[in-house]
């Protein structure tokens, strides 16, 4: 049949794997450091990767294709859920759980340690499932939050499950990943830490949406930083 399906340039494609995030349906994999359609069937025509590639190498194109298929769709995504691989393929985005020798805090004089305890921390890699989320503490941060604040890692890191993301430059809307993340997970608490700019607003509001879909009644908290680096609420 004639129907209307995604089409990904290769050489446009800088293998960052946000398409394969972004696509709902399992219909895109990484192949050689490369986006790729692994199935026609797979496809629905709908275009959520579309907005996730920072290149512009996925666009819609008219072909004959196989009809779109729910059903391999569904068992095609109970596989993968149950493997629990991430949907990028670039390594640097292996979901792993890191462990810290100690978590005392160091003196002034000695050399400040990293409090992340997982990888990968951005929003769009990270996974729906992963262990580390069972009780936690979850931190969802504006990317400047980090360089801004100069206590990040000891304040806000420590102790919590972080994800970060730009919704200005990301062009993207979290809260259906945030909201997968806390519905399908046992989390304790939500801190949102934003800059005072006003375009930052939209990981906050990414959050509350997130936390109003997931059904679930979870304490958190807002904070703000301020460009010249202090908290202001």
């Amino acid at each position: 049949m004639i129907r209307k399906i995604i089409q990904i340039d290769e050489e446009k494609c800088n293998g960052c794997g946000a398409c394969a995030s972004a696509c709902h349906e399992g219909a895109i994999g990484m192949v050689n450091g490369k986006a790729k359609l692994l199935r026609d069937d797979y496809c629905d025509g709908l275009g959520d990767c579309l907005p996730a590639c920072p290149t512009g190498a996925i666009t819609f194109t008219e072909r004959e294709a196989a009809a779109y298929d729910r059903a391999a769709v569904e068992e095609n995504m109970k596989k993968r859920k149950a493997e629990a691989p991430l949907p990028c393929g670039c390594p640097g985005s292996n979901s792993r759980e890191i462990k810290r020798e100690t978590e005392i805090r160091p003196a002034p004089s000695a050399k400040p340690e990293s409090r992340l305890s997982q990888w990968p921390v951005q929003i769009k890699l990270a996974p729906v499932n992963a262990p580390y989320f069972s009780g936690a503490k979850l931190l969802i941060a504006a990317d400047c939050t980090a360089y801004a604040y100069a206590a990040f890692h000891e304040d806000f890191i420590k102790g919590h499950i972080t994800l970060v993301g730009c919704p200005k430059l990301d062009s993207t809307d979290y809260s259906e990943k945030l909201t997968e993340i806390i519905r399908n997970n046992d989390i304790k608490s939500v801190t949102v830490v934003r800059m005072e700019v006003p375009c930052c607003g939209g990981i906050e509001i990414a959050a509350k949406k997130a936390l109003q879909n997931s059904g679930k009644f979870i304490p958190w908290q807002v904070k703000t930083i301020s460009t010249d680096g202090n908290i202001l609420d």
